[in-house]
């Protein structure tokens, strides 16, 4: 058995080992390794990654070729996870600059009201305006309107950290498949290594 039949072998074995442990594995990872012997990826139920580049096992050890394909199903992970952080960040800023308006109404409300009316400093009429709640050249208010843009944000930040609480179950989901990534090589490379041990038995 010459050295193309046992790499072809090893693929084939890979394949097995692939739908043989197919509960633990999530689509990503079952199209990478499908992707690496010569199949075409498809996005998976997870989405956002797009297809991945083949890998020639002609030229790679079974440990190699291995490694390739868990570090490539790795990095897609790596990327959800990383565009995932960002958007609980972005998050995070959204909150943080509607909580500083909500402050700015309050501290406004505690002044002196003249005709009915109570100014408010140009930075806070610039955050109101970026709320679309005023335009930013309106620098007075009555009491009703402060109360009512306090409320609009209320109700944005709310809406915001119901999302974030999506976000952060979604990062968590990402993080236990990133780890899960790693479970499933340290099978591959079990079984592969038991797989190894009968193909070179049989050359004997």
């Amino acid at each position: 058995m010459n050295r193309k039949m046992i790499l072809s072998t090893a693929a084939s074995l890979l394949v097995g080992v692939v739908a043989g442990t197919g509960i633990m594995m999530n689509d990503q990872a079952y199209q990478s390794v499908k992707q690496a012997v010569g199949g075409s990826a498809t996005n998976n139920a997870i989405g956002g990654i797009g297809n991945v580049a083949q890998i020639d096992l002609s030229s790679m050890d079974i440990e190699s070729a291995l490694m390739v394909v868990q570090q490539q199903r790795t990095q897609m992970l790596e990327a959800q996870l990383n565009n995932q952080i960002q958007d609980v960040q972005k998050r995070n800023e959204e909150i943080a600059k509607k909580n500083d308006a909500m402050a700015g109404i309050n501290s406004a409300l505690t002044g002196e009201a003249v005709d009915g009316k109570y100014s408010i400093p140009d930075d806070l009429a610039g955050k109101l305006a970026a709320e679309g709640i005023a335009d930013a050249s309106k620098k007075e208010f009555t009491a009703e309107e402060l109360n009512q843009a306090t409320e609009k944000l209320k109700g944005s930040i709310d809406s915001l950290s119901n999302s974030q609480q999506m976000d952060m179950l979604r990062l968590q989901s990402m993080t236990n498949k990133r780890n899960e990534a790693f479970d499933v090589m340290t099978n591959f490379i079990k079984k592969m290594e038991e797989s190894r041990s009968s193909i070179i038995g049989n050359m004997r």
